[in-house]
């Protein structure tokens, strides 16, 4: 089985990686850009096979395809940061939704029938969510907050059309607030894990800078987020959408309390208002129940335990 990883090098494509080589008779294929940085995947170099594609070309990306012919296609390349988006909100939806759309087209215009198509969604879909609406089932209306946000449901609906229309076999995943070791430290967890990795050392002073800490988030562990990516084209309906998460939500300050359970220093909260959104989801909690009828999916590495990988990731790289 031949698989391609978009986004190999980042964070989830990783982890994803590591996951589809534990599977047997499994070829791993991934995409890069020339300045890619390979440190996530540095491990990994023996093993997978790695295809210069810029997924923003569509010549470059149907020729990646021609010459792969992958099996499965997990579709996890993307401009993932929210602030960013706010920043960059025509960059955010090229690299998002104009490479997504090549990828399909390549499909579709070569033949491939039989190509499983993965499409990385996110829980920042759902947006604006009414305490009454939780937990969150993949009925709950899309009232996006972010350009980001945005771009992800324009990827979502682009893969259920070319389902509808052409018969393309995609399964879409809104997966909620994921995190653990080689999490980029611009994303609050790994923020935070890391300051506190730094002012251990004695590299930062005993204060760590926060924004929004009353948002309430559903956190799991990218290990369990990963092997629910592989059931959901091993196992999910074609043309289908499932939500993956832990069905719990804690608070961003709940979760600081967590991180700083496992130092022994005394650190001051300093909230800033540079680190604040100009429009932030106030509440996602996951009902992941029509993945686990599918495949049986389910968390089950408990959130102490990734926050503690993260934070020890963190000790040995500042």
């Amino acid at each position: 089985m031949r698989v391609l990883i978009t986004g190999i090098t980042g964070f989830v494509g990783s982890h994803l990686a590591e996951y589809a080589l534990t599977q047997e008779g499994v070829e791993v294929y991934g995409t890069v850009r020339w300045r890619s940085r390979l440190d996530n995947v540095e491990h990994l170099l023996d093993r997978i096979k790695l295809v210069d594609c810029d997924l923003r070309d569509g010549v470059a990306v149907r020729r990646t395809l021609e010459e792969v012919k992958p099996d499965y296609i997990f579709h996890l390349a993307a401009q993932s940061f929210v602030p960013t988006s706010w920043k960059a909100p025509a960059e955010t939806f090229i690299t998002n939704v104009i490479s997504q759309l090549h990828i399909l087209e390549a499909i579709r215009e070569l033949g491939l029938r039989d190509t499983r198509v993965h499409v990385a969604g996110s829980s920042e879909e759902y947006g604006m969510v009414y305490e009454h609406e939780t937990p969150i089932t993949e009925e709950n209306p899309l009232r996006p907050l972010s350009p980001y946000a945005v771009s992800k449901v324009a990827q979502d609906l682009l893969a259920y059309q070319y389902h509808q229309s052409y018969g393309i076999y995609t399964v879409r995943t809104r997966a909620f607030n994921h995190t653990g070791p080689r999490r980029g430290h611009v994303f609050v967890e790994s923020d935070f894990t890391r300051q506190v990795a730094l002012i251990e050392k004695g590299k930062k002073e005993p204060v760590i800078e926060v924004g929004n800490l009353e948002a309430r988030r559903d956190f799991s562990d990218v290990r369990d987020i990963v092997r629910g990516y592989w059931l959901s084209l091993e196992m999910g309906e074609p043309g289908e959408v499932y939500n993956l998460g832990s069905g719990k939500a804690i608070t961003i300050r709940e979760l600081l309390d967590l991180i700083l359970s496992f130092t022994d220093i005394e650190i001051e909260i300093r909230q800033v208002p540079e680190r604040m959104r100009p429009s932030d989801v106030m509440l996602l909690v996951a009902d992941y129940t029509k993945f686990h009828k599918a495949t049986g999916w389910e968390p089950t590495i408990p959130l102490e335990r990734t926050i503690e990988d993260l934070l020890n990731y963190w000790r040995e790289r500042v």
